[in-house]
């Protein structure tokens, strides 16, 4: 998928936050994010993947987190 067909489906449905993560990876202000595997960004996976791999060639590192790890207590 071209960056525009990302950008055009993800307007269409109106994810408005993913298109800003999508922003700030372009301009440099995102070295990397902390995903759940299970749930991902997106609902729709064909979607989801499109986007995890534009923003690793962003250069954004994808960290997936263990779900099953107790939150540290404070």
């Amino acid at each position: 998928m071209t960056r525009q067909e990302l950008i055009t489906e993800l307007e269409e449905k109106k994810y408005t936050e993913i298109l800003e993560l999508i922003e700030d990876a372009e301009k440099g202000r995102i070295d990397e994010l902390e995903l759940a595997e299970s749930l991902g960004l997106l609902y729709d996976t064909r979607l989801n993947d499109a986007v995890i791999a534009y923003l690793k060639e962003q250069g954004v590192e994808i960290i997936y987190v263990n779900e099953d790890t107790p939150l540290e207590e404070e």
